[in-house]
């Protein structure tokens, strides 16, 4: 791993940092091709929107960009992360007037995800951990990701893949790393964000992209039963890109519908 603090190379920071004492932060993880951010701009804009909600200091695209293509000199593929917190901070949860931000962009080589789950689809479970009602969090990437920790923590058979998470509702809200799409004919659903979960980049760019193949997207509430009865479920995240589910908890879904594997084709085209 290479990484940058605040623009100098290091590992290290404050244990004062408030990212570490309250996950008072935000990040993005990046996929990175010929040494270059994939869909940079929309990754920017959703780490400047996150931002703004917690009324954090973002930087320039260009000084981000800059480091990120820095350490991925030469770097055919690979994963790059931003960190950003509101940095050093005294005792106490009130916001420091005269906060200077913690900045980390590290980069590491891609370790890669079997080509056959795209191809194939992936068998996911559901998830006995909930997802808390909080909606001024809600669709930020923010550092304190526990209930997915917890979730996560859930199964270890190598053959599952990615879990399912409802809100104390009974709601489906997404899976442990990824969002969640059903798919109905034309139509395309995916939770509402409103109380709680990630809001992920490539979920804001299939809502502008999928109308060019002539799916229409919406935000819904979602019922558990409602996936066994949808043509097609997939996930997205930005660096497995779409999955098909294969499978709920050992119970097959349909494979024939067409609309993952050419939103796949549309979006292996975008730089």
């Amino acid at each position: 791993m290479a990484m940058l603090i605040n623009g100098q190379p290091g590992e290290q920071i404050s244990a004062l940092d408030r990212g570490l004492a309250y996950g008072d932060g935000i990040y993005r993880t990046i996929e990175i091709r010929q040494g270059q951010p994939r869909l940079w701009a929309w990754q920017y804009r959703r780490l400047a929107a996150d931002a703004a909600r917690l009324k954090l200091p973002v930087p320039n695209d260009a000084l981000l960009l800059a480091e990120i293509c820095q350490l991925a000199t030469g770097l055919e593929q690979g994963v790059a992360k931003i960190v950003l917190t509101r940095g050093v901070g005294a005792r106490g949860y009130a916001m420091p007037a005269d906060s200077q931000p913690t900045r980390m962009v590290s980069v590491t080589p891609w370790a890669g995800y079997p080509a056959e789950r795209a191809r194939d689809g992936v068998n996911v479970r559901w998830c006995e951990t909930r997802l808390a009602s909080q909606p001024l969090l809600a669709g930020i990437k923010h550092l304190n990701r526990l209930e997915n920790v917890l979730a996560r923590s859930e199964w270890t058979d190598p053959a599952i893949h990615e879990g399912l998470m409802l809100d104390t509702r009974g709601l489906l809200v997404e899976a442990t790393m990824s969002n969640v799409y059903l798919v109905t004919g034309q139509q395309i659903i995916t939770p509402k964000l409103d109380q709680s979960g990630v809001q992920g980049m490539l979920r804001d760019w299939l809502f502008v992209h999928a109308a060019q193949l002539g799916y229409q997207m919406e935000e819904a509430e979602i019922a558990p039963a409602q996936l066994q009865a949808a043509d097609a479920v997939f996930l997205s995240n930005s660096l497995i890109g779409l999955w098909p589910v294969a499978s709920i908890d050992g119970q097959p879904l349909p494979q024939a519908h067409p609309c993952c594997a050419q939103l796949q084709a549309l979006l292996a085209a975008e730089a």
